[in-house]
């Protein structure tokens, strides 16, 4: 596996225990893709990772196209029009964390 590919490539079966865990990751027929992320190619994104395991216990970011009814998200400026127009909860952004006070 390349661990410095930025594309989900692979799918794999959810172990059915851990499915109500990740539900936004497990597709209907209990399979998930898979994308590896490598502390050595990707150290920021790595600790991310590491961070909300720690705080929560579940392992991995759920990673997903950003848009809505709109192109892909290509740059930053673009992240932040999104999050600012979306119900999104938090938008993490190179080293910058942002997260929506809105009650």
């Amino acid at each position: 596996m390349n661990l410095t590919s930025p594309f989900m490539e692979k799918v794999f079966r959810i172990r059915p225990e851990k499915r109500a865990e990740i539900p936004a990751v497990t597709h209907v027929d209990g399979t998930g893709r898979l994308q590896s992320v490598s502390r050595q190619t990707n150290p920021l994104y790595w600790t991310l990772i590491q961070t909300f395991a720690a705080k929560t216990g579940i392992p991995l970011i759920l990673n997903t196209s950003l848009n809505e009814n709109e192109p892909i998200v290509c740059t930053p400026d673009e992240a932040i029009q999104c999050f600012l127009r979306t119900r999104m909860d938090v938008l993490v952004l190179g080293s910058y964390y942002i997260e929506r006070c809105d009650p």
